[in-house]
């Protein structure tokens, strides 16, 4: 009977973990979230015919002999093999539930079909580390030895720690070979902009390219910032980027982390194990940017071997996020001291949550005082510099070199360009999450 119970477990795990991946890809249409609900039921009635055996099953176990595997046949339970997904299961079931069980089934097999027509139950792509190819592949052949001697003698420091912290897939003496070639080709675009800036002027009007005419070597000195000036630009551009891509990425999981913890705190109450909560919500694919911080927690544990709380401070010095890298050492702090995680959990996602409302809060006040700015300055004013403009046009003794078309142009192109300002600016003070 012991082999028995276990294969019944076993079924029910995979089944549960089939009941988890119909939650996580619930569709918008309404009728094919019924086709989910629908598959969800039959699973669900599947698994309450599995535990409907588990005490014929306890029962049948003798306590004064020696625990074996015994036959079923003469304890009204009846072993049932299936195949499922690629795999072989096997579950022992009371007689009279083997129809049902087989038929709730064929229901959730059915609509699990009809689900994968429509593409709502997508494999996951999995990735792989690959070697350098292509740009990156030739970066190295010519600098790679040159950015090894530049970090032996202790240069972009920081530039590597943004890199960790930005999640760029690319080894840090590789990027530094990238940054070295992008430069050296950038200094001989920087030579043919200036050598085609030497000889010929950009108009606006047409023909848009003409010919230079005077003093070439005047003209030299004028044009010959181009060969230093793009080369700069071109390091800086490639310097910054990890940077900018940290602090992107520390925006989005800012926004996801309030409700991640509190789907922390709603597991953590039924007492799971703490690495659990971080294996479901690594799976998940509600937080895409949490999700990748927390798998580097699991592939601590998994793969190099390090114990929960270690895992979390590697964790914690890496991640761009300050708000995340605080959480997780809270977290391994608590599991140190024996404090209650549950309670923890909940206290954070309170404060969490308060701080995004403050955040929101501020954003709106902020938006209201830029939209009376933005009614005086772009609706009003020009409306009534256009009329003042027209009025001292047609007061003799006055002359305005434009004429009124001149001046409507002109007046549209300023306010589009304080409208991109306006833009810009919310946009900057966008809160992160």
């Amino acid at each position: 009977m012991i082999n028995e119970i276990k294969g019944n477990l076993d079924t029910q795990i995979k089944l549960t973990q089939e009941l988890y991946q119909y939650s996580d890809s619930m569709p918008s249409r309404e009728d094919d979230k019924m086709l989910i609900e629908n598959a969800k039921k039959s699973l669900k009635a599947s698994m309450k015919i599995i535990n409907n055996a588990f005490p014929v099953l306890v029962n049948k176990i003798p306590i004064s002999e020696k625990l074996s595997p015994s036959k079923t046949s003469n304890t009204g339970i009846e072993n049932i093999e299936i195949k499922r997904n690629n795999a072989t299961m096997n579950v022992s079931l009371q007689r009279g539930d083997r129809e049902n069980f087989l038929q709730e089934l064929r229901i959730n097999e059915s609509l699990i079909k009809r689900l994968k027509r429509k593409s709502f139950i997508k494999e996951e792509k999995q990735e792989e580390f690959k070697a350098a190819r292509g740009y990156l592949k030739l970066s190295n052949k010519f600098f790679l030895n040159f950015a090894n001697r530049l970090i032996e003698k202790g240069y972009f420091k920081s530039l590597s720690v943004e890199i960790k912290k930005a999640n760029v897939e690319v080894l840090f003496a590789t990027y530094i070979a990238m940054i070295c070639f992008t430069t050296f080709l950038s200094l001989f675009v920087g030579i043919a902009i200036a050598i085609v800036s030497l000889f010929f002027n950009i108009s606006l009007s047409p023909p848009f390219i003409v010919q230079f005419s005077g003093d070439i070597l005047v003209r030299a000195l004028k044009v010959s910032f181009l060969i230093i000036f793009i080369p700069i630009a071109t390091f800086l551009a490639l310097y910054i980027y990890p940077s900018t891509e940290r602090k992107s990425l520390s925006r989005r999981i800012d926004q996801e982390l309030p409700f991640a913890v509190i789907h922390m705190s709603s597991i953590s109450g039924s007492g799971i194990e703490p690495s659990e909560i971080f294996k479901i919500i690594g799976l998940s694919r509600e937080y895409p940017a949490l999700r990748v911080e927390i798998r580097k927690v699991l592939n601590q544990i998994n793969i190099y071997g390090y114990d929960l709380t270690t895992s979390l401070n590697n964790v914690a010095s890496a991640t761009p996020s300050q708000k995340l890298a605080d959480l997780l050492n809270g977290i391994a702090t608590t599991i140190n001291s024996g404090g209650d995680l549950s309670t923890f959990f909940e206290k954070r996602a309170e404060t969490l949550l308060l701080n995004y409302r403050l955040e929101r809060e501020r954003y709106t006040k902020v938006a209201e005082t830029f939209m009376d700015i933005y009614i005086s300055v772009v609706i009003a004013a020009p409306m009534i510099l256009m009329l003042l403009l027209v009025m001292i046009r047609v007061v003799p003794g006055i002359v305005i070199p434009f004429s009124i078309a001149e001046l409507t142009l002109i007046i549209v192109s300023i306010v589009a360009f304080i409208n991109i300002l306006f833009l810009g600016f919310l946009q900057l003070k966008q809160p992160g999450y």
